[in-house]
């Protein structure tokens, strides 16, 4: 039913990457050309005996091209910081050990080429194509004759774990038939080796990101020796499963009691946290166990319920910090907490991880990154009034961890963050286990794939998450019967669905629409989701606020003060201009009847604060007892929040008045309340993310 198509199965550090570079521009429009060819003719690849069947599953790298607002987004990055880091950042620069130099030889060359490769060939753009290929060409043609690859000074097995993911990415993308028997030489390798060598570290903690590769390849090869390196894996790494099922990590972590490196600290480490939501899932495939099934829901329940944020994330500054929203969490968490949903999704076919996966995506994904994506910030908060060089409430970071910058704080965010946009983008759409096509997530993008041999392309036009309104248009090469799955948000209320003007019966918030018919050219599925307002209550009786999978956040005037310039690349501080400090009037017998929607145009860059598309205006009124503590937002007053005209603060501070504030999408916000009180004795009805 699933097939793939797969071809049979290297002076001064300037100019030897100019050397290099000139070799492979010869094969570079060959390659684009070959790229666009293999892209329309493959299918997914679907799951091998013995392994369980996935729900649904990835299409090949560039199957999904991004169109509209997330197109300008994906270029937007690549003439940013991704486009450029290699020429400006010397721990990815051609002196990297990556490339055969004498620089950094660990995780930063294949993280930033984790983000590179998918976004070189969803713009299929020539010159991101060009900084592609002098890192695969290394890579492949200095395999050792054992089979090991990378520098030789390395002997951690994490940072080839990501190497692995950039290959299978650069195979699907060009077909190059070096990939994988470079791949079943390395895994042998690796099999004969762990016994004498086994994972620590980082390495055991992030087993699963490995185990992803080896079910790709195994779908490929259906090597049995496979099967046995992946239970070598599980059996030497973390196992996150019992760790959540009897989940001890239920505080802010208090890093001065907890030992550098030791089975503590890396279990409660932010970035292995989100790289372990996709471990059970991953091993489910093997054990067909239930129990590993919903192993992904309850780790995210685990971490919303005692660390969970209003803007869909974990606190992690860099240990799980608590429920506060001043705490902060680290980018790389976020990119990495989106591909494990991105891979769980596929496999468990959830819909709630694709509420899940927009949330992150459409919200603290941009809000991290300026909105020219040229600087980023290490940790981000929901409550975050000033990004100023301070020492803060954070479990152990550093005092530039909020900093817009080239390197706040640490530089694996600085190698990790260009992943997040286009592994989303290839991710929109997968295959369905049943010979069909299924939407997982929306964002303006056309789909060229193969389904039961027949050629099929899909075009979705949309201003969503910003509007409530989706259009497909179907083309089938012929005629052509399969099921098309459409994820309906669980947020929505009284979605509709049409097909060619036909109203489609009981489309259930929280589930797929399945529709399965005969597609002919032509052929278009209008929907419309419906977008209320939801009241969610937070930390200390607060409370935030959402319409579809947006999170939106008092806008908060900026002041943007430079720190210091490298190369094009700026460190910034801002400081606010407007008050922050304000509790929400809010209806308890109707909470969305609060708030009024005015829509705006959706610019190039809709996650820009001067061009807001949707904004909320609501009354408020500031409370003056709410103040900073170490240079952030104290935690919000406990709610709901009086104030009387005999208060002893009323004594000493004027009585504020009521005011009309305009909330705005979390991800325009740089400055921003998230999580705010209320005002008056009652609560609002409200319910919990």
């Amino acid at each position: 039913m699933i097939r793939s198509i797969c071809l049979a199965s290297n002076t001064p550090r300037i100019g030897r990457f100019l050397r290099v570079t000139s070799m492979i521009f010869v094969f570079l429009k060959a390659s684009i050309a070959e790229s666009a060819a293999l892209s329309a003719e493959n299918e997914a690849v679907g799951n091998q005996p013995p392994l369980m069947e996935s729900s649904f599953y990835r299409l090949p790298l560039a199957s999904v091209k991004p169109t509209g607002w997330l197109l300008d987004e994906l270029r937007i990055q690549a003439d940013g910081l991704t486009g450029h880091l290699g020429e400006i950042w010397p721990d990815v620069g051609p002196n990297s050990a990556w490339l055969g130099g004498k620089g950094e030889g660990w995780e930063r060359g294949p993280y930033y080429l984790d983000g590179l490769v998918p976004l070189a060939y969803l713009l299929d753009d020539p010159r991101l194509i060009a900084k592609v290929k002098p890192w695969i060409e290394w890579t492949l043609g200095h395999q050792r004759p054992d089979g090991s690859i990378g520098p030789e000074r390395n002997h951690d097995w994490w940072p080839i774990m990501v190497m692995l993911k950039v290959l299978t990415q650069y195979e699907e993308a060009t077909g190059d038939p070096r990939v994988i028997p470079a791949l079943e030489r390395y895994f042998a390798y690796q099999a004969r080796t762990m016994p004498d060598q086994p994972l620590k570290d980082w390495a055991r903690f992030r087993w699963q990101d490995e185990m992803a590769s080896v079910v790709w390849l195994y779908n490929r090869t259906k090597d049995p020796m496979l099967l046995e390196l992946a239970h070598q894996l599980r059996a030497q790494g973390f196992d996150w499963q019992a760790s959540s099922e009897n989940f001890a990590f239920k505080d802010k972590t208090l890093a001065a009691n907890i030992v550098r490196m030791s089975d503590i600290h890396l279990a409660v480490h932010g970035v292995n946290n989100a790289m372990g939501l996709k471990a059970a899932a991953l091993w489910y495939l093997i054990s067909k166990d239930s129990r590993d099934r919903s192993g992904t829901a309850r780790m995210l329940a685990m971490l919303d319920k005692y660390h969970g944020l209003p803007n869909g994330m974990f606190s992690a500054d860099e240990l799980l910090a608590g429920r506060n929203p001043s705490q902060g969490t680290e980018l790389c968490a976020v990119v990495e907490t989106m591909f494990s949903l991105e891979v769980d999704l596929g496999i468990v076919g959830d819909p709630a991880l694709g509420d899940r996966l927009e949330k992150i995506a459409f919200n603290p994904l941009p809000a991290a990154q300026t909105a020219d994506e040229w600087s980023h910030q290490y940790d981000q908060q929901p409550n975050q009034v000033q990004c100023s060089l301070s020492r803060r409430c954070w479990v152990n970071n550093g005092a530039e961890s909020n900093l817009f910058g080239l390197e706040p704080n640490f530089g694996c965010c600085t190698a990790n963050l260009h992943q997040g946009w286009p592994k989303f983008t290839a991710s929109l759409w997968m295959a369905s286990r049943d010979g069909g096509l299924a939407v997982a997530a929306y964002a303006p993008s056309v789909v060229h794939t193969m389904v039961k041999g027949v050629g099929l392309t899909v075009e979705e036009t949309t201003e969503y998450p910003f509007r409530d309104k989706i259009s497909l248009a179907i083309s089938p090469s012929t005629a052509l019967r399969f099921p098309l799955y459409l994820r309906i948000p669980a947020w929505t209320n009284g979605p509709m669905v049409m097909v060619n003007g036909q109203v489609q019966e009981e489309v259930n918030p929280g589930s797929y629409e399945r529709i399965d018919r005969e597609w002919r050219k032509g052929d278009r599925v209008e929907i419309t989701f419906p977008m209320p307002i939801h009241v969610l209550a937070g930390f200390n009786g607060s409370v935030s606020v959402e319409r579809g999978p947006l999170v939106f956040a008092l806008g908060i005037g900026e002041s943007w003060r430079k720190l210091r310039q490298v190369g094009p690349v700026s460190d910034w501080e801002v400081f606010p201009t407007t008050p922050w400090n304000y509790g929400l009037h809010i209806d308890p017998s109707n909470p969305a009847a609060s708030f009024d929607v005015e829509d705006a145009p959706v610019a190039r860059q809709p996650f820009d604060e001067k061009f807001p598309p949707v904004i909320l205006r609501v009354k408020a009124r500031r409370l003056p007892q709410w103040v900073m503590v170490d240079d952030s937002a104290g935690p919000p007053p406990a709610s709901p929040v009086t104030q009387q005209p005999n208060d002893s603060m009323d004594k000493m501070l004027h009585h504020p008045e009521d005011e009309t504030v305009t909330l705005i999408p979390y991800g325009a916000a740089r400055l921003r309340i998230t999580s705010f009180p209320i005002l008056g004795k009652d609560q609002p009805q409200t319910h919990n993310q």
